[in-house]
């Protein structure tokens, strides 16, 4: 898969704040090759509680604002905590709770994106 330098960074800051707080089932989902579609990367992951869905948003936002100096562009979500988008235009950030990730399916719902499971470094 080919990534953009500047895309690359941020996708890289993205999952590393995700991981960073133990977030779960990490999938890049690749639409730049996908006709009319909104954004150029989906990032999707899951957690086990609401607590965990905002911890990782706030992990996220913080880290790629002190690695890149990126803001998000829009942010939703936050006070039900079940799932929480987080919009940087070129990549949007998807933090689930398991059931609600399975019962959106975006993963099945961009069926002809390139689908990447990240591996997860939490060991």
């Amino acid at each position: 898969m080919h990534i953009e330098k500047e895309n690359e960074n941020l996708i890289e800051t993205i999952i590393e704040g995700i991981e960073d707080v133990k977030g779960e089932n990490i999938t890049l989902i690749d639409l730049s090759e996908i006709e009319n579609s909104i954004t150029n990367y989906f990032i999707v992951c899951s957690a086990n509680s609401t607590t965990q869905v905002k911890a990782i948003a706030g992990s996220v936002e913080r880290k790629v604002r002190k690695e890149t100096k990126e803001h998000p562009w829009h942010v939703e979500g936050i006070g039900n905590n079940q799932w929480i988008l987080i919009d940087y235009v070129s990549v949007v950030v998807h933090v689930f709770l398991e059931e609600y990730r399975e019962f959106y399916d975006l993963e099945g719902l961009w069926g002809d994106a390139k689908v990447t499971v990240i591996d997860n470094h939490n060991g």
